[in-house]
């Protein structure tokens, strides 16, 4: 790291946290760390303190990763976490201000994790075909599921996981449902660990 790195970082207002974001973002592209530091031009020993949250990358070196990670500082950026994060949500709490009644989201902000209690006799507004993987969760009541043109019937305590990229849609069959759907957000790529 040279002066102007050690620069860059003490002017950040907020310390990044891009570590988790440059491995998931390397194994999805299946590179090993020697392969990011030839293309980076960065040392294998400082790119792996990046990615376990021991280096903070200045902005220079940061692009140098990107670059190497066929991607762009933003998209890095997005896919990390600024901070860690303790988010307690209440029951009493209005988490969702502003949308449909009786949907809360039970993850505030944009994290790599998306849950949200839908309560009541509510449906699916059509098919949907997430990017990432998706658990439904029967608290109470009834729902029925369409996926991949099959139908199942869950009750209370029941679950359903779907991969990412199978089409669904859900109807609650009864007025004291409580569904908890749990999914890897959207903005994530998520894929598979690399080989060996």
């Amino acid at each position: 790291m040279d002066a102007k790195d050690a620069k860059d970082t003490k002017e950040r207002e907020e310390p990044l946290r891009v570590g988790a974001a440059v491995r998931r973002r390397r194994r999805v592209l299946r590179l090993t760390l020697a392969a990011v530091a030839a293309r980076s031009g960065l040392s294998v020993p400082f790119l792996s303190q990046i990615e376990n949250e021991r280096a903070r990358p200045s902005d220079r070196s940061l692009q140098r990763v990107a670059d190497a990670l066929d991607t762009t500082v933003e998209a890095l950026l997005a896919a990390s976490d600024s901070t860690r994060t303790v988010d307690l949500v209440r029951s009493c709490d209005d988490a969702h201000p502003g949308g449909p009644p009786g949907v809360r989201s039970l993850v505030r902000g944009r994290h790599q994790l998306h849950a949200v209690e839908l309560c009541g006799a509510q449906e699916s507004e059509g098919e949907f075909q997430h990017r990432n993987d998706e658990l439904l969760y029967v608290a109470d009541g009834a729902v029925e599921v369409e996926a991949e043109g099959r139908a199942h019937r869950l009750g209370a305590g029941d679950s359903l996981f779907l991969s990412g990229g199978v089409r669904h849609r859900w109807r609650a069959t009864t007025d004291d449902t409580r569904l908890l759907v749990v999914a890897v957000a959207d903005h994530i790529a998520a894929g598979p660990a690399p080989r060996g």
